[in-house]
């Protein structure tokens, strides 16, 4: 029995339908693709000496990633910071880290090997600069550290960086002019006046590391402070140096030590990054997470509250990968 076709005209609206459903259901799920199965399998992720903040917020996203993809395993590396996270992801060695601007910077300006590779998943918050010396110390400057015990972090760190810069822009050489270590977060705050004069520090407020210190006396440590004037002349220095600027770390970040003043100093965005042949699909997976867990792990690391789904996406020096830069569409008011 022959099977009467319905009119040409009535056809093609059938078949527009069609259409138009198929194309509504994939933007709903380039749009919602969480609403598919989470991802899976293993990833590594770099973050920073244990004391430090990288890792303290590196535990906590490991938490909520794994409410959201139960089935993504998460191995957490500690590192030496900033500078060995951007040559980790780089080089495959490590799948995500969180690592200052100026250091994924200066790995790009160095065309350092797979810099090409890397890619923006957010802009987190920011580190300040915490330069810390005794109570009774005599070092009020950066010029007063000439001749002083200065630990400048670990070889590989964005402490190091910051710290050699800083030194520079008050004519100080780090390898002449000072008797230069290697205390980090981890070492520092316990050989601060037994070995050391003064020691660098370059993370989120306030830091666990300083704040045991300041919490076992109110006068455990003093900031010296990083003025406005001497930021400028870090800038004349070029290069990775413009994602530096002059602020004031806040009375409220170790209230026993600065007891309501402002210390002048400067930050720098730690940005989260990956590789540009990470899984689109569980890189914006893991982007919706940063931003969803905002404030469970801002509860605990303070500066982890300002990240912002309105200033994530500004992953300057590096470009989104594709992943998070479907997420952030996804949420586009």
């Amino acid at each position: 029995m022959s099977r009467t076709l319905p009119p040409v005209g009535r056809r093609r609206a059938l078949l527009g339908g069609t259409a138009a459903l198929v194309v509504l259901g994939l933007l709903l799920w380039w749009l919602r693709p969480w609403a598919q199965e989470p991802p899976s399998g293993t990833i590594t992720f770099s973050t920073g000496t244990r004391a430090g903040v990288y890792h303290e917020y590196g535990e906590l996203l490991r938490n909520e990633i794994d409410k959201d993809m139960p089935d993504l395993k998460v191995r957490l590396l500690t590192s030496a910071g900033s500078q060995e996270n951007v040559a980790d992801v780089a080089s495959g060695d490590s799948d995500f880290a969180i690592a200052a601007a100026d250091a994924v910077a200066t790995y790009k300006l160095d065309n350092s090997p797979g810099a090409d590779r890397l890619r923006g998943v957010a802009r987190l918050y920011d580190d300040y600069v915490q330069l810390v010396v005794p109570p009774d110390s005599d070092i009020r400057s950066v010029a007063d550290l000439r001749g002083k015990r200065v630990a400048i972090g670990l070889p590989d760190s964005g402490v190091r960086l910051i710290a050699k810069g800083v030194l520079k822009a008050a004519g100080i050489d780090p390898e002449k002019d000072i008797e230069p270590s290697s205390d980090g977060i981890d070492t520092g705050p316990k050989r601060l006046g037994h070995g050391l004069d003064a020691f660098f520090w370059s993370g989120g407020l306030p830091t666990d590391g300083l704040s045991r210190l300041a919490n076992k006396s109110a006068s455990a440590f003093r900031f010296v402070p990083i003025d406005a004037t001497l930021v400028a002349k870090l800038h004349d220095q070029g290069g990775a140096t413009r994602y530096y600027r002059a602020t004031k770390m806040p009375e409220s970040a170790y209230p026993s030590i600065q007891r309501g003043k402002p210390v002048p100093t400067l930050a720098v965005s730690n940005l989260l990054v990956t590789r540009s042949d990470m899984d689109p699909r569980l890189t914006e997976w893991l982007t919706r997470t940063v931003l969803d867990s905002r404030d469970l792990i801002g509860a605990t690391v303070h500066s982890a509250q300002l990240v912002d789904v309105r200033t994530a996406i500004y992953t300057d020096p590096l470009q989104l990968h594709a992943g998070a830069q479907r997420y952030y569409q996804s949420v586009k008011p």
